[in-house]
């Protein structure tokens, strides 16, 4: 009888480490979906860095995805399968309508007054940004009313930077619809607008203002052959947002780093690299203005464009 307890004391030994998880299976796998939000396409190894620190700082399997249209992030967003989302405020602020999306953190951006000879800075703006309509370097278009009748092109009808508040200046220049330019181009994203403009392509466009802050940044070719004829703005900065179909403990340890982040020397450098200052609190009345520019083309019978 002694020998066989001996015997199932040494079997339940052996088998102890399958019966406690491993460190490995504890460990939390978090996947994040980037738009063309503070950083542009060209940045995504701004992302990956980011991911990198919070992956660090949180003993997490963080991941990037990317490459995705704007409805596609949003439907992985909604069935939880990408739990945190880099996300256009337009989409959010219809998502979180829904129930969908909660907000994490609002990215405050870093570059100041005077970077770029025709850009604002955001000191006076914390957690803005701006819809910056855009023409060819060498284009003798100077304002709105000059662009009646020309070829323009934007990016996403889910685009608050490249639809939305281009929509609330055609309203306020008594348009109803997009036949105020002779065409419209659809063109995917902020970057290929720009290179429409840059190239000659298209006569105007409206973008995203961090999109294109970055992309002078490192010097893109095509970034610094447009120039800005009026800032749309500003308006709620594109946020990061959390899924309501994610683990609760994540949005509070996620946040907790995010809002610390420019308070640590490692965070703060990757921070710089993307021209954010640091990340604030969760405000959902930051994105209210973007909700009012909606409202007021709905209230005018504005004409959505149809493909």
């Amino acid at each position: 009888m002694l020998a066989r307890k001996n015997y199932l004391t040494l079997l339940l030994a052996a088998a102890l480490p399958l019966m406690v998880p491993s460190v490995q299976a504890e460990t939390k796998s978090v996947k994040m979906v980037v738009t063309a939000a503070f950083v542009s396409d060209k940045g995504v190894p701004v992302y990956e860095d980011l991911a990198k620190y919070f992956s660090k700082k949180l003993g997490w399997d963080v991941k990037i995805v990317s490459g995705l249209s704007y409805s596609e992030a949003d439907d992985m967003l909604d069935k939880g399968v990408i739990q945190i989302g880099y996300v256009c405020g337009l989409p959010y602020v219809h998502k979180f309508a829904e129930g969908k999306y909660e907000l994490l953190a609002v990215p405050v951006m870093g570059m100041k007054n005077g970077a770029f000879a025709d850009a604002k800075g955001y000191e006076d703006a914390p957690g803005k940004y701006y819809s910056y309509t855009i023409v060819r370097k060498d284009s003798p278009i100077k304002s709105w009313a000059d662009m009646k009748g020309k070829t323009y092109a934007f990016n996403d009808m889910g685009s608050n930077s490249g639809y939305n508040l281009p929509r609330a200046k055609l309203v306020s220049v008594g348009a109803k619809g997009w036949n105020y330019f002779s065409k419209v181009v659809v063109s995917g994203s902020h970057e290929e607008s720009i290179r429409l403009v840059a190239r000659g392509m298209v006569d105007a466009s409206s973008v995203d203002s961090l999109v294109l802050d970055y992309d002078r940044m490192i010097k893109d070719a095509d970034a610094l052959n447009v120039k800005i004829i009026e800032h749309l703005g500003p308006a709620g900065a594109p946020p990061v947002v959390i899924s309501k179909k994610a683990d609760p403990s994540i949005k509070q340890a996620l946040q907790e780093v995010m809002v610390n982040m420019h308070k640590d020397p490692e965070g703060k450098k990757i921070l710089d690299k993307a021209m954010v200052a640091r990340f604030d609190s969760p405000s959902d009345e930051n994105y209210d203005d973007i909700r009012n520019y909606e409202q007021e083309a709905k209230s005018a019978g504005f004409v959505d464009y149809k493909k």
